[in-house]
């Protein structure tokens, strides 16, 4: 039997409000500090760095702010090298770029989707002098820190944790956000804590925290008047923003329980299919599910083609792949996403140089055959069993 469209989206990931968002942000508005200082802004900074178990916590405009401020802070000027994780969003890369350094990409590992250990010493003997490392956490899931955090270490190279998607999760019992000298979480509108925008720079360093304080609000001295001795930036947050944030997290755990059953349910109900979900280590990681999303067997892959514009795929019996499984989705109404694109592919950034162990190149390789499912966790279990037939519909 065909299945009818959602009458409804479902979404990739759309934000989840309960209500404390709205008497906070009134707060904001009924003692007038609409600006960006006030007592959500306060509660907000001390609530990240409890939940990333660092000593300071500066709440910014973005979390794409909260790494450029890393990147100064690291450093980093113009002609350096840093390395950079190859498959994530642009936003963990740009900040290089605006410093005029020279981003470097590490591939990806199949065991986590994140940086591999291996490729990133590889990098570092191709490139010895380089200062500084950014590390993205994919869809929620930790990187192996141990491994790059010991390698960081014997290079004397400032690591850089880019918890955008992991907020909530752990590693060998360390929450996300801490792992480097400077962190960063995102509050953007599809995270699973948002804000519907912000960030947060999370360290242990002090004066590194009052310095990005300083340079966030255009680097304003302390003066009677206002006397700029260096370049800053307008990167605070609003107190009306961080009260939105200020009523979200306290969900967290329940948004992390609704986003893990979400993935087992995918997870049991893909059982029979050639698909894997993208993974984790059980005995040392607990990411946060942010988004659940499968990887294609490849003898299951039917034939695909994506330049820089298109996207084009032949119906085979039996096969599928990303293509026809996102145009499927969205034939009923339903949000699914392709995995990032690496970064070596991007045309911005092709130029720039890629390492990698395997001659397969991984990070490739995973964004060809895989894909982000609704996640949404306003999502029923009717709905997302609805998902499930559409995607193996698919390879009928």
């Amino acid at each position: 039997m065909k299945l009818k469209p959602f009458e409804h989206k479902i979404w990739l990931s759309s934000p989840a409000m309960h209500g404390e968002e709205l008497k906070y942000m009134e707060e904001a508005y009924e003692t007038n500090w609409m600006s960006t200082v006030g007592e959500n802004i306060d509660r907000i900074e001390h609530m990240a760095a409890q939940l990333s178990g660092c000593r300071c916590a500066v709440a910014l405009s973005s979390g794409t702010a909260a790494l450029h401020l890393a990147v100064k802070l690291a450093g980093i000027c113009q002609g350096d090298t840093v390395f950079c994780s190859d498959m994530t969003f642009a936003a963990t890369v740009n900040p290089v770029t605006y410093e005029k350094a020279e981003p470097v990409f590490v591939d990806s590992e199949y065991d986590t989707w994140n940086m591999n250990p291996s490729a990133l010493e590889l990098a570092f003997r191709k490139y010895p002098d380089t200062k500084a490392v950014i590390v993205a956490d994919l869809y929620g899931t930790p990187a192996k820190y141990d491994e790059i955090k010991a390698i960081c270490r014997s290079h004397d190279a400032v690591l850089i944790e880019d918890a955008a998607e992991s907020m909530g999760a752990s590693y060998n019992g360390i929450p996300a956000g801490s792992f480097g000298k400077y962190n960063a979480f995102s509050f953007n509108g599809n995270k699973i804590i948002t804000g519907s925008s912000g960030g947060m720079l999370l360290t242990d360093d002090d004066h590194a925290a009052a310095l990005a304080r300083k340079w966030s609000t255009q680097s304003r001295e302390s003066t009677a008047w206002y006397q700029h001795e260096e370049l800053g930036y307008n990167y605070r947050m609003s107190n009306v923003i961080a009260g939105v944030v200020r009523g979200q997290i306290p969900h967290l755990k329940e948004h992390i329980e609704k986003k893990k059953k979400i993935y087992s349910r995918y997870q049991k109900g893909f059982l029979n299919l050639p698909v894997t979900m993208n993974p984790y280590d059980a005995e040392c990681m607990e990411p946060n599910f942010w988004l659940s999303c499968i990887l294609i067997d490849r003898e299951a892959m039917c034939y695909q083609f994506r330049d820089d514009d298109t996207a084009r795929y032949v119906k085979t019996p039996g096969k599928s792949c990303p293509t026809e499984i996102l145009e499927t989705l969205a034939s009923y109404n339903a949000e699914g996403r392709p995995i990032w694109k690496p970064m070596h592919l991007q045309p911005l950034y092709r130029k720039k140089d890629f390492v990698s162990t395997d001659e397969k190149n991984v990070s490739s390789d995973i964004f060809d055959r895989g894909l982000c499912l609704p996640s949404d966790i306003s999502m029923t279990e009717e709905e997302q069993d609805r998902i499930i037939e559409i995607v193996k519909s698919c390879f009928e």
